[in-house]
């Protein structure tokens, strides 16, 4: 299945017709599902919003709409909700509702905030909380998956990178992954290499390309960017492959920024025809 995260459509979704409109360009673009985020789908403490504004990535009013109304109407599945690891661990049953309303059985806990990944003991610590949260989750019927960013990367006082640990020190039983390629590849690893480590544990997979836009005489170095599926730099047949070999659930296109005319939807509808080539 391929499928697209909501973070991506946060510039059109600020009215329930902008959002009927945009989910309809994501099904047309031959997308079968969406991964969805806690924060867009539902009234958050004003904080959020303030956070990813400042982050140059605001949400706006997306908490405000009808979600379960606008997906059921979409005919999109929900693959995955995105949800903080304090919540699942002290709002279980809450998380767990919220998830068979959508009737996903993906939770997933991304990259932690303001977080030492470069402490082999704090890492540790992280990954007996996911197996807790893993093992509440279970209970309900879920499965948990950890999103990685490029922070994981870092090295502790061992030599391993804190993926490494978070690998060794989860149960998949409890905590199996989402791989974001994009971000490994960023942090100068072999991806290829990170998704074979993972093997049957990678559930899904977020995918993203990598080059740059810049026309005419440049400087010696350029700034690199995302960029649409097979117009950039990156080996995304091999990634592909190696994610269908493990019998991914889910390929999860997400961008950031840097779409074609400043358009989410435009960039969705080049991608979207990479990926129906592909997969």
């Amino acid at each position: 299945m391929q499928a697209i995260q909501q973070f991506q459509l946060r510039k059109v979704i600020q009215t329930e017709e902008d959002a009927r409109l945009a989910l309809r360009f994501v099904k047309a673009a031959g997308f079968e599902g969406i991964e969805l985020n806690s924060f867009m789908i539902k009234k958050v403490p004003f904080i959020v919003p303030v956070i990813t504004w400042m982050a140059g990535m605001p949400t706006g009013n997306s908490g405000k709409l009808n979600w379960h109304e606008l997906i059921t109407e979409s005919g999109l599945k929900v693959v995955s909700i995105h949800e903080d690891l304090g919540s699942i661990l002290k709002n279980t049953e809450e998380i767990i509702a919220e998830a068979k309303s959508f009737n996903t059985e993906y939770v997933v806990v991304t990259g932690m905030y303001r977080f030492d990944y470069s402490s082999r003991d704090e890492v540790r610590k992280l990954a007996t909380d996911l197996n807790h949260a893993g093992k509440l989750l279970k209970q309900g019927g879920l499965n948990l998956l950890y999103h990685n960013h490029n922070t994981e990367f870092r090295r502790v006082e061992s030599g391993e990178t804190a993926f490494e640990v978070l690998v060794e020190n989860t149960d998949s039983a409890y905590v199996n992954f989402e791989f974001d390629s994009y971000w490994a590849i960023e942090a100068g690893c072999d991806a290829v290499k990170l998704m074979e480590l993972l093997g049957n544990r990678m559930k899904l997979y977020h995918i993203n390309d990598r080059g740059n836009r810049e026309k005419g005489k440049m400087g010696s170095i350029i700034k690199s960017d995302s960029m649409e599926l097979g117009t950039g730099n990156v080996n995304l047949v091999d990634l592909i492959t190696t994610a269908k070999k493990y019998g991914v659930k889910a390929i999860i296109l997400e961008t950031h920024r840097n779409w074609i005319d400043d358009s989410p939807v435009k960039s969705l509808q080049v991608s979207g025809e990479f990926l129906h080539e592909e997969i």
